[in-house]
């Protein structure tokens, strides 16, 4: 069904009514007096009746919603009721500045001009913003960031884990064995000779740890003098060992 347009004299819908009766009877409307202004509506509501004109429903609903307001406000606690009236005070001040802006159009603007449709122009894509150089860089290293970090590592990546020569302690616990074999002392230092690289040379300390630990050897004397030597003796303690 199409929906009833109606106006009553000067009034077009019931926002357009109730502002009317809020500067008829000099109301505040950030703070109505919803029983006073539901009284007068619903006269103006009954006048229509009179007259058997066809009411619109925006009318009908606008006065249940004043209803609805007002017992709300009859409870002990009427919360809801405030919020449903500043709801209402906020539509009416749109209206009423709507109302306002359009006066001032209508006195500007003349409909009997004519008007042609708009142009179709071709849109510019370049980009005009300017920038300082600083920002410009800054964005493109944080770019190539990102991009890295979608790129899967490379294998020198993991050279040092995967390619790492293992170095058994328990080796070289022998070869500084064999070192001591004939039950003499040797450098200290003599023990690292050998060593070819990081992993060898740790693998060697842990090896002369481990035996000063177990009472195997010891060692003797200070700074470039230090010697390793054999508790036991070295062939004797091996063939127990056997």
């Amino acid at each position: 069904m199409e929906k009833i347009s109606y106006r009553l004299d000067a009034f077009e819908g019931p926002l357009d009514l109730l502002l009317h009766l809020i500067e008829k009877n000099k109301l505040n409307i950030y703070d109505i007096l919803i029983s006073e202004l539901l009284d007068q509506y619903m006269e103006h509501i009954r006048l229509m009746q009179e007259q058997d004109l066809e009411i619109a429903g925006e009318f009908l609903d606008m006065a249940s919603r004043l209803v609805q307001i007002k017992s709300a406000m009859l409870l002990p606690k009427y919360e809801e009721a405030e919020e449903m009236k500043r709801e209402l005070s906020g539509q009416l001040i749109e209206y009423k500045k709507c109302k306002q802006v359009a006066k001032v159009l209508s006195e500007q603007v003349s409909f009997d001009n004519f008007c042609r449709e708009p142009e179709k122009i071709k849109a510019d894509m370049r980009y005009r913003r300017t920038h300082e150089p600083t920002y410009l860089v800054n964005a493109y290293l944080a770019a190539v960031g990102r991009g890295k970090e979608k790129i899967p590592p490379s294998e020198e990546a993991f050279s040092g884990i995967v390619k790492r020569r293992i170095v058994s302690v328990s080796s070289k616990i022998i070869g500084v064995m064999k070192k001591l074999w004939s039950g003499r002392s040797i450098r200290y230092t003599s023990v690292f000779e050998d060593a070819g690289d990081k992993s060898e040379l740790v693998a060697t300390f842990l090896a002369v740890l481990e035996l000063i630990k177990g009472k195997r050897v010891r060692v003797e004397g200070e700074g470039d003098e230090q010697s390793l030597r054999l508790i036991s003796g070295g062939k004797r303690r091996k063939e127990e060992e056997a």
